[in-house]
């Protein structure tokens, strides 16, 4: 299917008026369900810190307490309002901290939360933007099994089925930093937004020209 004229020439009238990344990439979905996603996964982790086991793990029979469904929440971040589905405990004792029980304001750790998910950071990167997004409300130990299950949904991500071609492709970047050997540097996450033949928009991340260069053939 090809993209209709109509189609390509609202994109080539929203570049001509693009001036910021947020006018170039929008607020599609993409980004909003990758941030839900991922604050739903890193509350998950902190719950079972919480408890003290895994979800549906047998460890957690006659321990007094235990996942008791969920809760909603709409939180706002720079992509617009997101839905958040919160774990709740039977002993209503858990205290969530990435999202916490009366902000409205997700704050401003998106970049953060997006920028995990490029090709090309290591382990110890995410684990760095984990540490400066909780500081010193979770101990080493909640960090490290923070850190292993956004690794593993991270890699999930990247490896999601992309179409095989992209007509249109528009390239910006994300800039943070993180402390390395006790120093803090800067480092840039590539952004693709690339258009598929139905005019729908998909999204990736990279980090560091050389894994661009190497993936620039395809979206990733």
């Amino acid at each position: 299917m090809k993209l209709s004229e109509a189609t390509i020439e609202q994109l080539l009238i929203d570049l001509e008026k693009a001036k910021s990344y947020e006018d170039l990439m929008g607020k599609g979905a993409a980004i909003k369900n990758l941030i839900k996603s991922s604050l739903e996964n890193m509350l998950e982790t902190e719950l079972s810190e919480h408890l003290g086991y895994e979800k549906h793990s047998i460890e957690g029979i006659n321990t007094g307490n235990s996942r008791n469904g969920k809760s909603y929440k709409s939180i706002r971040t720079n992509e617009g309002k997101i839905e958040l589905t919160i774990p709740r405990d039977r002993n209503s004792s858990f205290e969530p901290i990435v999202v916490q029980k009366y902000e409205k304001t997700l704050g401003p750790i998106e970049d953060k939360i997006i920028s995990m998910y490029a090709k090309g950071m290591t382990t110890r990167d995410i684990q760095s933007h984990i540490e400066e997004i909780y500081g010193l409300d979770v101990s080493p130990t909640t960090v490290s099994r923070i850190t292993d299950s956004i690794v593993v949904h991270a890699k999930e991500w990247q490896n999601r089925v992309l179409d095989e071609i992209y007509p249109i492709v528009f390239f910006d970047a994300i800039h943070y930093k993180v402390r390395e050997d006790g120093k803090v540097r800067s480092k840039a996450a590539y952004t693709c937004l690339a258009v598929d033949l139905d005019g729908h928009k998909d999204m990736c991340w990279v980090s560091g020209l050389e894994s661009l260069r190497v993936q620039i053939t395809g979206l990733e």
